[in-house]
């Protein structure tokens, strides 16, 4: 089965690489039916907007990691009553926080990749084992690490297909859809987080810098691992 999906991610990556948005997920919806789920981390609704056009009652992914701000937890709420369809997957590792520190101690501050394994990798790779595709919000412009970002693509370490429709808007592309069809958002971006992770981990991003320059600031780690 894995096979076909690589051969299926191999041949769609080629002819769906100028898709639009509309027509990435009309394919995966076409492509999947019931087997793929959209990834969202709440920043806001642009990605679950768009895919509820292609399929209203989608399966929307929400790595609840016990460590997010209170905004985002409030954001994922207001979507399941903005989007009543939809089904939030709410991904939960598999100790608690307060289980993780009395063993571990705060791996945030210690060992953060270590922490992102446990609270992020594995739930996201157990709820993906349940679907043949899943779709993101990776833009490239978001970092450097995310420039070559195809819409279609084979993932290798979950075994499945990766969508990621709006890999080529812009961020005046992104903000235009968000502002035109008054898109939900967190909060937290008008006050100036433009990447938003956990709590412990997401700063303010300095004039000038790329957004997700708040991220582990101060730190080497630039990413929490789920796309590489």
């Amino acid at each position: 089965m894995s096979a076909d999906l690589k051969s299926l991610a191999e041949k769609a990556s080629a002819e769906l690489a100028d898709a639009s948005a509309a027509e990435a997920l009309a394919w995966t919806a076409r492509t999947f039916g019931e087997s793929w789920i959209v990834a969202s981390n709440m920043q806001d609704a642009v990605l679950i907007d768009l895919a509820t056009q292609a399929k209203p009652d989608v399966d929307v992914l929400f790595l609840e990691t016990g460590y997010h701000f209170p905004e985002t937890i409030g954001t994922r709420d207001a979507v399941e009553v903005v989007y009543p369809k939809v089904r939030i997957v709410n991904a939960a590792a598999e100790q608690s926080v307060a289980e993780q520190e009395a063993e571990f101690g705060l791996l945030n501050k210690t060992a953060p990749d270590r922490c992102c394994f446990l609270r992020k990798v594995v739930p996201l790779r157990n709820t993906l084992a349940r679907y043949d595709a899943w779709v993101t919000g990776v833009r490239r412009v978001d970092a450097p690490t995310r420039a070559d970002t195809p819409i279609v693509q084979w993932d290798e370490r979950n075994g499945l297909v990766k969508v990621n429709p709006i890999a080529p808007w812009s961020d005046e592309q992104f903000n235009a859809y968000i502002a035109d069809h008054g898109i939900l958002e967190n909060p937290l971006v008008s006050e100036g987080y433009l990447s938003i992770g956990c709590a412990p981990c997401t700063a303010k991003p300095l004039p000038g810098q790329d957004p997700r320059s708040g991220r582990w600031a101060g730190q080497s780690k630039t990413e929490c691992g789920l796309h590489g």
